[in-house]
């Protein structure tokens, strides 16, 4: 069983400490076992405050992190000076010091920080909290802080932006360990999208469009009912009833991407979707999921997660 280690520190939010529990925790496999055991410690094995108006009683301390497989560190109101100064402290830099080699490490939020001034982050691709992501950078100037996205993996140190994509970072992960069947599943019981559309974008903040019931939602349900076609960008604003021009900017103000983007993400999570479920050869799933060709689904899905088709299917289709 994969064992998740959660470090509370000082000031702890208790939203995204919650996460990592409830995401793993709802991981079951077919037989209804769990697939991972969350333990939750703190530096010394002592409470800790945390950032609402009550203590958290916590039995474990930061020894635990030694033990795991994953640990997850979640945003503190303790990270603030950090984020200043950039300095580790000795309790936080012994604790991390214990992690064994191998061990992936989450930050959720501005826990990225943490990461950052231990030297986690070199010359690696992250995120956190858009409002951050400028001063993480400066921080951190060899790494790539991207700030529109809802989380990176980088194999063994993931980054997710605020608050609630901690979710998504985490049912990412247990889409990683276990396939998108038991993940959807998790998605389904704890009530939330397994996979979330067009990243940080769509939260920046920036003017407010003008209200208007010529949204592009339904658009989007109908092109997924008909990713296998040749869709077109005036397809998609015709079925709209407005002009490209103008579809192509309330689809941008909505979701944070482009209507080609979004198109090329919806056909590589369904090539997926078949490539775990079904046996059919790669052309097959290409022309399916209205990516074309093979050679078109190995290209889309190595720039989307870093593996081809054959890989991929090894990986997350059971034998």
């Amino acid at each position: 069983m994969h064992h998740v280690g959660v470090l509370a520190l000082d000031g702890v939010f208790p939203f995204e400490l919650g996460i990592p529990a409830r995401i793993f925790g709802a991981a079951r496999d077919e037989t209804g076992s769990p697939l991972y055991t969350v333990t939750t410690c703190s530096l010394d094995g002592g409470p800790v405050r945390s950032a609402a108006d009550f203590d958290l009683a916590i039995s474990r301390d930061a020894a635990l992190l030694a033990e795991v497989d994953t640990v997850v560190i979640p945003p503190a109101l303790s990270l603030g000076g950090l984020r200043e100064h950039g300095t580790l402290p000795e309790d936080l830099r012994t604790a991390l010091a214990a992690i064994c080699p191998g061990t992936r490490i989450v930050a959720i939020c501005t826990a990225s920080f943490l990461l950052a001034a231990a030297g986690l982050l070199d010359r690696r691709r992250a995120t956190t909290h858009w409002l951050e992501a400028d001063r993480l950078q400066r921080m951190v100037t060899t790494a790539r802080i991207d700030p529109d996205v809802l989380f990176v993996d980088d194999g063994d140190v993931l980054t997710s932006a605020g608050v609630a994509a901690g979710i998504d970072l985490c049912l990412h992960l247990v889409r990683r360990d276990h396939g998108s069947r038991v993940a959807n599943e998790v998605a389904r019981s704890c009530i939330v999208p397994p996979w979330r559309e067009g990243g940080q974008a769509q939260y920046i903040r920036r003017p407010v469009p003008e209200p208007s019931a010529a949204g592009t939602a339904a658009t989007q349900a109908w092109a997924l009912e008909h990713l296998a076609e040749p869709l077109t960008l005036a397809d998609l604003a015709a079925h709209a009833h407005t002009s490209v021009r103008t579809f192509s900017r309330r689809f941008r103000e909505e979701t944070g991407t482009t209507p080609a983007q979004w198109l090329i993400s919806r056909r590589v999570d369904l090539a997926r979707h078949y490539l775990e479920t079904t046996d059919w050869p790669v052309p097959l799933v290409a022309q399916r999921s209205g990516l074309g060709t093979g050679a078109s689904l190995r290209q889309h899905l190595r720039a989307a997660i870093g593996v081809g088709p054959q890989a991929y299917r090894r990986t997350f289709r059971p034998a």
